[in-house]
């Protein structure tokens, strides 16, 4: 006799369906799985084995043989332990027949205790999509499993109340659906930061329009400080962002169970160690790198030329597509990394060029070597480039208060309103995502700003990408200033964040 219970997989960020088919037969006793399980599938024989014991039932004295389909796609992890011990026990008899529309996922200990598993939200919602209407999953991940729309979850604590159930003697109880609750979660306030206006100025901006930005500065002048405010000033998640996220992290294993939705915008700060594996994702076993799991969010590179030039140049493509294609032996693997690059750099070695002190004691051939690690394509892919100047003494002991990160939020979400209206109907939600079509529709020039751009695309010698990103940059002022077409001021000041002396 076979039995089939249906379950789930996970393929990076995505979920499957797995169909877990048991035999009892005769002959010899044994217990194989079949289906290309990985070593952590081929363990849970043991922990199957130890929980049926454990919740009162007979663990059957056959030959037992377990087929996990498709067969063409390896299964990875722990996952399959519950829906293999459900399977045994029906092939045996020990319960009935299982539900067509219900799906089970989870880890045994020994004792048959069910602990929590990776990537549950991701096939949560695969399994919304395929007609699952129940999900049977650990205690821990219940909460987490409600996101997904369509479902009725039932959190497991053991395997023996879900065989009382199962059987009918005992009912589990739905889980709660999980909504996230109105705490204020404190963030570093602009407020913090003395002086640093025209800086300011440039992340709102970037904040508004969702552009990439590049901070230069000496030492001590607040670079760090002020990426690390950024997000404070930015829009609120939507559900859909929230929820993409979270796939992102659920897969990750960075979910927590007691508010498993990421509803804040991720902010990831990798040390300039990082490995271009640790950038970009992958592995034997391909997992969600910092460009994945800063998705909808901010990676922030600080001391960006003492990164390894091979795990930068991992950034271009995503930085452009919005997601990043892993290929291994075993398949290809494609990961979500819609993201902010905000990155800050020194102008030098010793990181006082051109400061008014004169303390650097770099050659020209020095300083250039030094922004030689940084290479062309990459800059061309950010947006803006920021000098930030050393904070002045007056600046540092001035009496007034700055202005909030809450005042400039209020800014940015209604520039980002304007954007959200714009873009109605299209997968694109802010500025520094237009198509090259919506370029040419939504920013048009007058011909004082056609005149305006010519001279700076043949002064600074521009290439088409980066007169692109003008434009954009161009687009968000103008919504932050409220006006429907962009004039010659918001051109100006746009063209004016791609002119670094310290970039020439």
């Amino acid at each position: 006799m076979v039995t089939t219970v249906r379950s789930l997989g996970l393929g990076g960020v995505s979920g499957y369906e797995v169909t877990v088919e048991c035999m009892l037969s005769g002959g010899l006793p044994a217990f194989d799985i079949v289906g290309l399980p990985d070593a952590a599938v081929k363990e849970s024989r043991e922990r199957v084995r130890s929980a049926v014991k454990n919740c009162g039932a007979q663990f059957p004295v056959s030959r037992i043989t377990v087929n996990l389909a498709p067969a063409r796609v390896r299964k990875e992890g722990t996952v399959y332990d519950l829906p293999i011990l459900l399977g045994l026990m029906a092939a045996a008899g020990e319960i009935r027949a299982l539900p067509e529309d219900a799906a089970f996922l989870g880890e045994l200990s020994l004792t048959g205790t069910l602990r929590p598993v990776t990537g549950v939200l991701p096939m949560a919602m695969f399994a919304a999509r395929r007609g699952i209407r129940q999900l049977y999953v650990p205690t821990a991940n219940a909460a987490e499993a409600t996101l997904a729309d369509g479902l009725t979850v039932f959190g497991v604590e053991d395997v023996t109340e879900l065989v009382a159930h199962l059987r009918g003697e005992r009912h589990l109880s739905p889980a709660p659906r999980w909504e996230p609750s109105a705490q204020c979660r404190p963030m570093p306030d602009l407020a913090d930061v003395m002086g640093q206006e025209n800086v300011k100025r440039a992340l709102e901006i970037a904040a508004a329009g969702g552009h990439n930005v590049l901070l230069i500065g000496s030492p001590g002048s607040g670079k760090s400080m002020l990426a690390r405010r950024l997000p404070s000033i930015l829009p609120d998640m939507t559900r859909a962002e929230a929820l993409e996220t979270t796939e992102v992290y659920s897969v990750a294993g960075m979910t927590d169970p007691a508010y498993p939705l990421v509803d804040t915008r991720p902010f990831r700060s990798p040390h300039h160690t990082a490995s271009p594996v640790s950038l970009s994702g992958g592995g034997s076993v391909p997992r969600p790198g910092e460009i994945s799991l800063a998705h909808n969010g901010i990676l922030f590179l600080d001391e960006l030329p003492e990164f390894d030039k091979s795990a930068l140049e991992t950034l271009r493509q995503p930085l452009e597509d919005g997601q990043v294609t892993i290929t291994r032996a075993t398949g290809s693997l494609t990961l979500p990394s819609r993201f902010m690059l905000v990155c800050a750099m020194n102008p030098c070695r010793c990181g006082w060029y051109g400061h008014p002190s004169g303390r650097c004691r770099c050659s020209p051939q020095q300083v250039e070597q030094y922004m030689r690690r940084i290479s062309g394509p990459l800059l061309d892919r950010i947006d803006m480039h920021v000098e930030v100047p050393s904070v002045e003494y007056e600046a540092m002991r001035r009496k007034e208060q700055p202005e909030s990160s809450a005042q400039v939020r209020t800014r940015v979400n209604a520039a980002r309103e304007v954007q959200k209206r714009r873009f109605e109907g299209t997968s694109v939600t802010c500025n520094a995502y237009m198509t090259p079509p919506m370029i040419g529709q939504y920013c048009q020039l007058d011909a004082a700003g056609e005149k305006l751009m010519q001279g700076a695309f043949d002064r600074l010698g521009l290439t088409g990408r980066s007169h692109d990103r003008i434009l954009r940059m161009a687009r968000t002022i103008a919504d932050l200033d409220g006006a429907e077409s962009i004039g010659a001021q918001h051109l100006a000041e746009a063209i004016q964040y791609r002119s670094s002396n310290l970039l020439k």
